[in-house]
This record gives C-alpha cells, structure tokens and sequence, in this order.
C-alpha cells in the first residue's frame, strides 16, 4: 500500500484507520523493522479484541521472524500482561491495540526487553525510516536463518505475580462493579480476582472490539454512567472501570461517585511506601492535585515532579529508581512492574485498602481528596503559542504567585494553582486549576478560561 507513515507513527506508537492508513503488510514491514532495530533474537507479540488484531499481530510476527526473531505469541492480552510478559522473559515485545479509540482504528505499542518503552527518541524514528525505505524500494531481505512462531499462555502467571504484590489474603468480602467496557477487563480481570473474597458483578465482559455498550474509555463522564447506576443498584462496595486494553482504571465509590486519579494515586503510594518500609521516591505529573506530594511526605517519601506522558514518568522512575507513579489520566507505574504502567495492580491496591479496613470506600478515599479540582478542561484556540503567552504575560507580575513552564504554564499562588498546556495532536488549550475550595477554585477557572478564550 501507499502509506504516510507521518499520519500513523505518533510520538510513542504507531496508530491510525486499517485498513485506510495501514494494513497486514504494513504491519508485517514494522515487525521486520522492529528486528533490525532492537536487534532481538527473540520478542514477545499480544494483541487485543479488536477485529483487526490477530492478522495484523501475525504479519508483524512474520515480518520479525523472516529476520530471524525467534517470536513468542500470547495472543489475547491487556497492555500490561504484555508488559509483564516482556519482564518476565526479558524480551522486547509488541501490543497491538488502540486502547480506547473507536474500533477501526488499531496500534502497536512497543517496547524493549525489560518494558522499556519504545518511542521517539529510543527507536520508533529508527522504526519509522526503515520502514519508508522499504516502502520506497522494496521488501527488506530475509535473514539466513528464520525465526520461529510458538504460542504462550501467560494469564495465570501475570495474575499471579500482580497478587504476588498487594496482600489481599484477609480482606473482609467485598461487591464489586467491574466495567470492562468489552474490552481486555473482560479476559483478564476473572484470573486476577480469582479465589479472592469478592463478589464480582461484570459489566460488558464479553469482548467486542467494536464497542457496542458504549465507548472503552473511563476518563469520559459519559462512559462510567452505567458503572454508576449499577453500583448504587447492587449496593456495591467499589465500582471499577477499564479501558480498552485494561492498562488505565478509573474507580466508583459505593455512592456511584468518582474518586479521582489523584486519590487513588495518593492511596497506593501510601501503601508502596509502606511496604517498602517508609521510604522512597513517588513519581507524579505535574496536574496531580496537591494531596499527592503531601500524602507522600506524610509517608516518608520523596515526591517528584514531573511533565505530563508516559515516556516523562517511566525516565524519571528509572533515573531516580521511584517505587510508583501516578497521573491524572489513571496511568499507575510500579517499580516491581518493570516501571510500567498496570490499571490491574492499581485496582488491587484500592480493594485491598478498601477490604483491610470496615469503612466505605468514600471515608477511605476522603483522607486523599483535599481540594476542589476543575478536572481538565478543553479550549479551542487559533494560536496556542499566542494564548499561553498572554496568559504568562497577565499573571506575571503578580504577588504571591510563581510561575513555571515545565510543561504549558504552571501558576501557583498559596490558595490555588493552575496548568494550561498545548495539545499535541489537536489546536487546544488544556486547563486544569485546583484551589483549597470550590469557590476560589471557580473564580481561578473562570478567569483563566476567559484568557484562553479571548
């Protein structure tokens, strides 16, 4: 096919329509391409529900093989079984999956030996040039010797090692809500929960790459309302919800109401520190709410701070050897998960907190959530450089606030704080404020909001 790879390849995987923007022949030259680069005698290949998958994984097992990869199948899987998959053996790997875009879409998230992430800077744009250089001559040569093509199982032993970290073995009997959005929750959370004195109410289970209940990603208020009104209709303790590819999760208290990433964020890194003996360092981006470096500290912990993505978290949590890491978009990084991220061993840690105590989950959760938060907010703007400027420009010469540009503009006074930062992919403006009540943090919102806006 002619392919732009420039519409597909993003700053950390490869995504976009198949088969309008790529197909099994592309996937097959990536797999190719991922050989070369890594350089592997071996990789490990997963990929999820969606109807394109399986062909799409098999090409580029394929393409790593006819280069004398030696490739270890597991087929159906959420992200981070992958993830655990390529620690465990010690290989690079490859997901195929588009986590929660619609279901023509679908991605390859890859990553080297260890759950080392692949992107940019650390092979994809190698990757990427290797592939349009075939794409312009002609197919890559085969290796000597060829690669074989065997299948794995490794559910039961991801299952095993999550549980391995978190004590759940005298939590009191606990209902659970478990929304997996026809996503992989519905393959992997059964195993995970197995044998545990949880009642397991599954929503949506069935896997279905086309989505038909509604669409596999939590952070979207209209996504979790089902989950809400099944949990105050069971009378559930927790109401748990994936994404597409089961690596986020978003949490439901037994109200129906959210508990916010950063809650949770704050909750596990309590519990990481203690298991690791009050101390260590705690990744957090830098719109996390104020509550996680101070429940951190509260500890006997190391806050850090850091910009927004992925690739920012996990080089920070190997340069500093970080026990966990959290974001506001339901990302959770484990130092003993290879530093990668897991919504599953995120989930563990709120029932086993929520299961050692008698209270509710919204007590539990209160002592984590200290401020009002606006939640992120979307503005469409012509000229995004232009705006932030103006924005810095109408805060900097006031008292009492400072400001940074780690990542967008960051202002912070005593009482509230707020981020506005550029969208990669699409002409907005993100705006995220929190203050230590809703009033001042309403007053802060909407007059950054009428900046932005114009």
């Amino acid at each position: 096919m002619t392919a732009d790879l420039s519409q597909i390849v993003k700053a950390y995987d490869v995504r976009g329509v198949v088969p309008d923007q790529w197909d099994e022949p592309l996937a097959e030259m990536f797999g190719a391409a991922f050989q070369r680069v890594t350089g592997a005698d071996a990789v490990v290949i997963g990929h999820d529900m969606r109807p394109s998958s399986p062909g799409l994984s098999r090409a580029f097992a394929r393409g790593a093989a006819a280069q004398g990869a030696d490739v270890t199948e597991i087929g159906l899987c959420s992200t981070d079984q992958l993830y655990y998959a390529s620690g465990a053996l010690d290989l690079p790997g490859a997901m195929f999956t588009a986590s929660h875009n619609p279901a023509r879409y679908n991605g390859i998230k890859m990553c080297r030996a260890g759950a080392a992430p692949v992107g940019q800077d650390t092979g994809l744009a190698e990757i990427r040039a290797l592939v349009e250089e075939w794409l312009a001559s002609s197919a890559p040569a085969p290796a000597a010797t060829a690669g074989t093509l065997t299948r794995r199982d490794t559910l039961q032993d991801y299952a095993d090692h999550l549980r391995s970290l978190v004590d759940l073995a005298s939590i009191r009997p606990l209902k659970a809500v478990v929304d997996a959005g026809n996503g992989m929750g519905g393959h992997t959370v059964p195993t995970v929960l197995s044998g545990l004195p949880i009642e397991l109410v599954p929503m949506y289970f069935e896997l279905d790459g086309t989505f038909p209940n509604h669409e596999a990603n939590p952070l979207d208020p209209a996504n979790i309302v089902d989950l809400q009104e099944r949990v105050r209709a069971e009378g559930a303790d927790i109401g748990i919800a994936f994404d597409g590819d089961a690596d986020r999760c978003f949490v439901v208290d037994e109200h129906g109401d959210p508990v916010s990433p950063s809650a949770v964020t704050a909750l596990v890194a309590s519990r990481e520190l203690a298991r690791n003996g009050g101390t260590g360092t705690v990744i957090h981006n830098l719109i996390t709410s104020w509550s996680v470096p101070e429940v951190v500290r509260e500890n006997g912990g190391t806050p850090v701070r850091t910009r927004v993505g992925h690739s920012f978290i996990k080089q920070e949590m190997a340069r500093t050897g970080a026990i966990f890491g959290g974001e506001h978009s339901a990302h959770y990084y484990f130092r003993d998960f290879w530093n990668a991220d897991t919504g599953m061993l995120a989930a563990l840690h709120v029932l086993a907190a929520l299961g050692g105590q008698e209270g509710p989950l919204s007590a539990l959760v209160a002592q984590y959530d200290r401020y009002a938060a606006s939640g992120e907010i979307n503005s469409t703007v012509d000229d995004q450089a232009g705006r932030l400027a103006a924005l810095k420009a109408a805060f900097e010469g006031r008292e009492d606030v400072t400001l940074d540009e780690l990542d967008g503009l960051t202002v912070t006074a005593p009482d509230w704080w707020f981020n506005v930062r550029a969208s990669n992919t699409e002409p907005l403006l993100r705006l995220n404020a929190e203050a230590r009540d809703e009033t001042t943090m309403s007053k802060i919102r909407d007059e950054v909001l009428a900046l932005v806006r114009g």
